[in-house]
């Protein structure tokens, strides 16, 4: 069976978005293009490195180019989306690597999400080649999302991307871990409960 990929290129919307309440949701990236819709799951550590990642090479790519690059310095008003992820939401498979390119030719942020895939080997150095071989094979690797974005539209995604990582719990004003509503054992109050 040959590799599955989930190309948007444009997408007409491509958002991270969240289902559940905070300190048990599900993180999402959803991809749409007309009537097709692509939703994978991911962890919220995904999500912010995500987009941490993607506003630096946006910046990165404005430095090199002197600043004549068509990249906004913040997202733009006009295109912010905050409206709530398309139903029915149907996960396609959970995101194990996640990888970020500037095409300069075409002026595009490229980002490309790959299904999580369990690989086994007898030794670190066996792993990494196995990753490897897996990652390069484009005929039988595991499921990609691959999304091709504007630098505005890269820029809208990066913003509410880290907006959808901090809607989550506030963080304890001591030790800086999740608050949970029923309370926080705050490990700088020596195991004292602390409420919300």
């Amino acid at each position: 069976m040959s590799r599955q990929v989930f190309l948007y290129d444009p997408p007409d919307r491509f958002v991270a978005g969240t289902v559940g309440l905070p300190g048990r949701r599900t993180f999402f990236l959803q991809a749409t293009a007309g009537p097709r819709v692509t939703s994978v799951v991911l962890e919220k550590t995904q999500v912010a490195a995500l987009a941490e990642r993607m506003d630096e090479l946006l910046d990165e790519v404005v430095r090199r180019s002197g600043g004549s690059a068509p990249v906004p310095a913040v997202a733009p008003a006009e295109i912010s989306d905050t409206d709530p992820l398309d139903t029915p939401l149907e996960e396609e498979f959970r995101v194990g690597t996640m990888a970020l390119a500037w095409d300069g030719e075409e002026q595009r942020m490229v980002v490309e999400a790959q299904a999580l895939v369990e690989l086994e080997a007898e030794s670190d150095e066996d792993l990494a080649q196995a990753e490897e071989r897996l990652l390069q094979d484009e005929e039988n690797g595991p499921p990609m999302l691959r999304v091709r974005l504007t630098g505005a539209q890269a820029r809208a995604f990066a913003k509410r991307a880290l907006d959808v990582v901090n809607a989550g719990r506030p963080p304890c004003p001591l030790c800086s871990l999740p608050l949970d509503p029923e309370g926080h054992v705050c490990p700088r109050q020596n195991g004292y409960r602390r409420g919300a």
